[in-house]
């Protein structure tokens, strides 16, 4: 009951389309008790045979047909208000949950399929607001209808409304009884529908690596493994539902067969006139209608509950990392980079970064070296405050990362990611992502000065030329290039480099090399080393090993040091297979 409380609440601001709704319901529901009693008196009116006066019983008949006018008009205002909040809630929903997914943890990312993500958005988004709209356009309906249908039978007949009035409470405790076990089925097609979803999105996304190693096959016996797995559990879950469907029923028409039989027999007694006996009927009928749609409404709010829970559950997770009350915003005049005895683990407790501290002066290159799993990606996270620290301090200019907001630390802090990151839309759109001001003149300053401009004016369209998915029109070195222009638009005085010219061929490598040294020339850089060849020139090499600093110093001088900088540099630098191998067993380095 709280989850269908929960539900409900999300369409707050939507108060006043709520209350016209509940206006024209109620009109809607007067229009239909009044017809069953026009109804009534015309039939009395008619066994006067010639006696009867034909104008009372014409008003009556368009009296009727003003009515059944009334019901077409409020019916449809009702359903054109109902239509604009479900879409309206459509899009509260959906950027409430946007917004908030921007704030979780970068972890939650880490660990959940983009695909999942958005099926349950989606999911969750189409039930509730099918619930709510559901819930507008029919409970209110249903509950006026019952009341006024109620009181106009107890005015008749106080035993025909107590008859009709039991319906309800055996109806719904009937109707309930069997939801649990209907909701475990539907969190089964839920979990199976979101991983079949998930690596739908994957396999689409991979698309080049699924055809190259001919896994077709493979992937649609994944997706159809786990839809089939929702398609065997729909045919319980159906059975389970319809099951109880006849017990619902049966119980409505025994109750029905109890009224009609009253009803008859009084009327064949003479205790009530035809006229009343068909109002009476008629009374009947309309209550009975709102009852079947309590099946209906009975399973648009199990899906709710049951696909809402997803939506819930994300926004009910809180922020890993909020600024503090007080948080100040960062202005950098010294681009000063300190960590002093910083430690941080991932969620599963294992150690990554064992109190690492190191200082990278204003306008400096200092590249982090070590072995894959060492933490030199953490480290540059942990400074973009993407993690929090388990311990120990960040410094920029002075200033503790964690006492300033994160906007204003970001905007500090420029990244060229090892796979360019780039978005569906223009190489324009792309490349002003670092800025919103920006003109065309400041853009197309950026590309010039990322080695971007020639190829980008070779194009048709130019600057506005579409570059699909994830950049997926343009070469490697095109994307980086892009991705580096973005950089410089950015203009922060900290960069963050990882690895920008790895998997490029010789000229492109040159020519995102050029760019990258134009976009550090005054920046304090941080440099996410893989290849030792690129990072001759840097001023200061940080190597780290089992999660601490090992060794720091210029290229120059761990290359003479038996560190790990130098066991690298000599398993890359190795000219064969054979000095290759002799370097990997003189330093103990698994190949």
């Amino acid at each position: 009951m709280k989850q269908i409380f929960r539900i409900l609440a999300v369409g707050r601001e939507l108060r006043a389309s709520y209350i016209a709704i509940s206006i024209f319901t109620t009109l809607l529901s007067l229009a239909t008790v009044v017809t069953p009693l026009l109804s009534g008196w015309a039939i009395d009116e008619m066994r006067k045979g010639t006696g009867a006066d034909v104008r009372y019983v014409v008003l009556l008949a368009t009296g009727i047909f003003l009515l059944d006018l009334m019901q077409t008009a409020f019916s449809n205002i009702n359903g054109y208000i109902g239509d604009q909040v479900q879409i309206r809630l459509q899009k509260i929903l959906s950027s409430r949950y946007y917004e908030h997914l921007m704030t979780l943890p970068q972890n939650y990312f880490d660990t959940e399929l983009s695909g999942k993500i958005i099926n349950r958005l989606n999911r969750s988004i189409a039930q509730v607001t099918n619930f709510i709209h559901a819930m507008s356009n029919n409970f209110l309906q249903f509950i006026f209808s019952t009341v006024f249908s109620l009181a106009a039978v107890t005015y008749y007949r106080w035993q025909v409304a107590l008859m009709l009035f039991t319906l309800y409470p055996i109806f719904i405790w009937v109707t309930v009884r069997s939801s649990g076990k209907w909701l475990d089925y539907q969190k089964t097609k839920n979990e199976h529908t979101d991983i079949a979803s998930g690596r739908f999105a994957e396999a689409v996304g991979q698309i080049k690596v699924v055809k190259s190693y001919i896994q077709e096959k493979r992937e649609l016996s994944f997706f159809d493994h786990h839809m089939g797995v929702v398609v065997k559990t729909n045919r319980p879950q159906s059975r389970h539902w319809h099951k109880q469907d006849v017990k619902r029923r049966l119980v409505l028409n025994v109750i029905f067969y109890g009224v009609y039989l009253y009803i008859f027999s009084i009327g064949a007694r003479g205790e009530i006139s035809p006229g009343q006996a068909v109002a009476l009927i008629l009374y009947a009928m309309n209550i009975r209608l709102p009852i079947f749609t309590i099946s209906w409404l009975v399973e648009q709010t199990q899906k709710a509950v049951a696909d809402s829970r997803d939506y819930f559950e994300v926004m009910n997770m809180q922020p890993a990392i909020t600024d503090r009350q007080n948080a100040k915003r960062l202005t950098v005049k010294k681009p000063v980079v300190e960590f002093a005895d910083v430690r941080f683990a991932y969620a599963d407790g294992q150690d990554v970064i064992k109190g690492i501290s190191f200082t990278i002066n204003p306008g400096k290159k200092a590249a982090l070296v070590g072995e894959s799993g060492e933490g030199k990606t953490t480290l540059t996270n942990l400074l973009m405050r993407l993690y929090e620290p388990s311990s120990g301090t960040i410094r920029i200019d002075g200033h503790n990362i964690a006492d300033v907001t994160q906007a204003s630390l970001r905007e500090n802090i420029g990244v060229v990611f090892q796979e360019p990151n780039l978005f569906s839309g223009t190489i324009r759109e792309n490349i002003a992502y670092a800025s919103t001001n920006a003109n065309d003149d400041d853009i197309e300053r950026a590309a010039k000065a990322a080695n971007a401009h020639e190829f980008i004016k070779d194009f048709e369209k130019g600057y506005d030329t579409e570059i699909g998915e994830r950049g997926l029109k343009l070469s490697g070195g095109q994307k980086q290039r892009i991705a580096i222009a973005r950089a410089i638009l950015k203009d922060a005085p900290i960069l963050i480099l990882d690895e920008a010219t790895s998997n490029l061929d010789s000229k492109s490598e040159l020519l995102v090399q050029e760019a990258l040294e134009h976009l550090m020339k005054g920046r304090t850089t941080i440099i996410i080393a893989h290849r030792l060849s690129t990072i001759q020139n840097v001023d200061e090499i940080i190597a780290l090993k089992n999660g601490k600093v090992s060794e720091q110093g210029s290229p120059q001088e761990l290359a003479k040091q038996d560190g790990i900088y130098a066991k690298l540099l000599a398993v890359q630098t190795a000219r064969s297979s054979e000095e290759r191998q002799k370097a990997l067993a003189k330093f103990g380095i698994i190949s």
